[in-house]
């Protein structure tokens, strides 16, 4: 499974911000469990921000619940994370995940969220 991620950038504080990360397969199958999104600063652990599973149940840390949005469309193997009220603490650089049945995990590269004050 290959991840690709998009959607960063740098905006102001309380603003909105959108990323994707579709997912694709070689053999053309995606068989993806779980979603999901982390984010690491320098200095610190990749934290869990929100996942989703195939049937749409969704988590979220608390620091984003409320602010931010999981969704999935399983007919373009794409998850979103929509960003709302975004803080300065949210700068990160943010990561989707796929999970698939087998439990093996599958990366994507990250993409840069800056928020300014």
């Amino acid at each position: 499974v290959q991840l690709q991620a998009s959607g960063g950038g740098l905006v102001e504080a309380g603003t909105s911000l959108r990323l994707s990360c579709a997912a694709s397969a070689s053999g053309g199958t995606v068989s993806v469990i779980t979603f999901g999104w982390y984010r690491q600063t320098p200095g610190k652990q990749r934290e869990l921000v929100a996942r989703i599973t195939s049937s749409g149940a969704a988590d979220y840390a608390d620091s984003v619940r409320e602010r931010f949005t999981i969704s999935l469309d399983n007919t373009k193997n794409t998850v979103y994370l929509q960003m709302s009220s975004l803080k300065p603490e949210d700068t990160a650089v943010y990561y989707c995940v796929a999970e698939d049945g087998f439990s093996r995990s599958y990366w994507g590269q990250g993409t840069q969220v800056t928020v300014s004050s």
